[in-house]
């Protein structure tokens, strides 16, 4: 009989010690999450065109940085969005219409931007964007961008301007027209991730 009260009482004490333990309340936590935003996927790396053309003429390029991408405008007063035309495609290496000279373009890969309008008056051949061919573009500073790298004028011809923009990496990109302007996004990554 002296096991089963010595077992008893162990019993008892356990019990008696749990539940002082479960009487006492669990100290709060709080987890605090950011949202996670995703940015838009999908655009691709390939060729975007747009048949179009206009004789309005280019007068600046602006650049700008987003959460999801950086973007480049290219401004064309006068030409509404029906006569933008654009192609806007990856080359190894960008060659200046006409002369075929070569541009060096920084970055890990160059997008060709080329709109189909002049950056010059088609009536005067005054130019309306005035950089030469290689130069850095006007009022262009891509300090602290996370995608763009370098943005050089390679020239305008037979009506088209051609643009060289160096990205850090190929990366997806969407091309779109806004009344009087271009408009150029390239992605931060593919993964949609900001």
């Amino acid at each position: 009989m002296g096991r089963k009260r010595a077992a008893w009482a162990t019993v008892v004490a356990l019990v008696a010690a749990t539940s002082g333990v479960a009487a006492v309340p669990a100290a709060a936590t709080t987890t605090t999450t950011t949202p996670t935003t995703y940015c838009p996927t999908g655009w691709g790396s390939t060729t975007k065109t747009r048949s179009a053309a206009t004789t309005e003429s280019v007068t600046n390029v602006r650049t700008g940085r987003h959460a999801c991408f950086d973007r480049m405008v290219v401004d064309v007063p006068g030409a509404a969005t029906s006569g933008l035309g654009y192609s806007v495609r990856y080359v190894s290496r960008l060659h200046q219409d006409g002369s075929g000279k070569y541009i060096p373009v920084g970055g890990g890969a160059v997008l060709e931007v080329r709109i189909m309008a002049p950056a010059y008056d088609p009536a005067t051949g005054k130019s309306t964007y005035p950089v030469r061919a290689g130069e850095r573009l006007k009022g262009v500073d891509l300090s602290g961008y996370r995608t763009f790298r370098d943005a050089r004028f390679a020239g305008s011809f037979e009506g088209d301007t051609q643009i060289g923009l160096g990205v850090r990496a190929r990366l997806p990109f969407r091309v779109s027209v806004a009344t009087d302007r271009v408009v150029i996004d390239v992605a931060h990554n593919w993964t949609g991730a900001r």
